[in-house]
């Protein structure tokens, strides 16, 4: 950021993947006013995200599906555990910081990498701003529940998605003048994407194409937390389950290498209607995912998506403790031995309660 002394110089951080779905509207934005000429104090940002350049997770085509520049720094940081990786974000971050003059830094979300980026900005003396602010599960046992107390702690501003998550804020000591509520910017995104999928079809998406897909008539299942892939027992219990509820409908699971590897070595994943696929593009998923007759999946982003556009879905979690908002649904817990089910739209077949030694669909 080598811009004038009277530009605002803001630093945007992105931890993993997700986060930079929730940061695309703000960098849109931001460039739009740099095209267009700024009314007062001009705005100078920086991309930053904790991993490396090669991340597997970070597709060709994702920057352009969002339509932001690639980061422009990347801390290079890999590692499984989460307390080496926050110290390792912690580090390299206030590298960063102590090169680079930063009036404010721009955080998101939950992550440990989160955290250890707000810890930093707020030692460095520097605003901190976070989006998607207020959110809590009231489970302290969660890793992130943690991350979340901490970040909104330090955060001299804080953005929600809504009043709860405003009282939230309030109830924890922040001042009424820090928090905004904005609304869900993961919903800005998605609708900014809506015109963009108006050539994309279930017959020319390469990776599904061969399946013959219809649409409402496939349901699909993404995973990614690790703590879920570790219990394979567990895992295999609930593959079983969710693949007898799910009948003769095909189940789409576009599932990362770590993940699909997981997933294949199980007895379960034999069964002919769970078709495994390449992952895909941030654009095909979306497209795919608004067709699907509903979704199985341990991804907030994805649920979240699949509420505004009227999927149901039925979230993996790894406390049990799930509420949606599109009339879905039914809590899909692998790790409870109980799980309540609600009803859902009758298309999607999942909302059958299925007991499977111990989990119920």
């Amino acid at each position: 950021m080598t811009q004038t002394s009277s530009e605002l110089k803001v630093c945007i951080f992105c931890g993993a993947r997700p986060n930079f779905m929730k940061v695309a509207p703000i960098i849109r934005i931001i460039k739009k006013k740099q095209n267009e000429g700024w009314d007062s104090k001009s705005i100078a940002y920086s991309l930053v995200y904790a991993g490396s350049k090669n991340d597997p997770t970070l597709e060709g085509s994702l920057f352009d599906d969002l339509q932001i520049p690639r980061p422009d720094v990347y801390l290079g940081v890999e590692c499984e555990n989460l307390n080496e990786l926050t110290g390792q974000v912690m580090s390299k971050f206030e590298q960063y910081l102590q090169q680079n003059t930063t009036h404010v830094v721009v955080v998101v979300d939950d992550l440990a990498s989160t955290m250890a980026a707000a810890i930093v900005a707020k030692k460095q003396g520097i605003a901190l701003a976070h989006i998607a602010a207020g959110t809590r599960s009231f489970d302290i046992n969660m890793p992130k529940e943690i991350n979340r107390l901490v970040i909104d702690g330090l955060s001299d501003v804080l953005f929600t998605a809504g009043l709860s998550n405003n009282s939230i804020a309030n109830k924890e000591g922040a001042e009424l003048s820090r928090v905004y509520m904005v609304g869900n910017i993961l919903i800005d995104n998605i609708r900014f994407n809506r015109e963009r999928m108006g050539d994309l079809s279930l017959a020319n998406i390469a990776s599904v194409s061969d399946l013959h897909l219809k649409p409402k008539q496939y349901l699909m299942f993404t995973l990614n937390r690790k703590v879920l892939m570790n219990d394979k027992a567990n895992l295999e219990r609930m593959l079983k389950a969710m693949l007898e509820a799910a009948g003769n409908m095909p189940i789409v699971a576009p599932l990362r290498e770590n993940a699909a590897q997981i997933v294949r070595s199980l007895d379960a994943a034999k069964h002919a209607n769970l078709c495994f696929v390449q992952p895909l593009g941030y654009l095909e998923f979306s497209y795919l995912l608004s067709n699907a007759a509903g979704i199985i999946t341990d991804s907030g982003n994805v649920a979240e998506e699949a509420t505004f556009t009227n999927v149901p879905f039925n979230p993996i979690t790894a406390s049990g403790f799930t509420i949606s908002t599109n009339c879905l649904l039914s809590l899909f817990s692998g790790f409870l031995p109980v799980a309540r089910t609600m009803i859902c739209p009758c298309s999607f077949k999942l909302s059958i309660a299925k007991r499977a030694e111990g989990v119920i669909l």
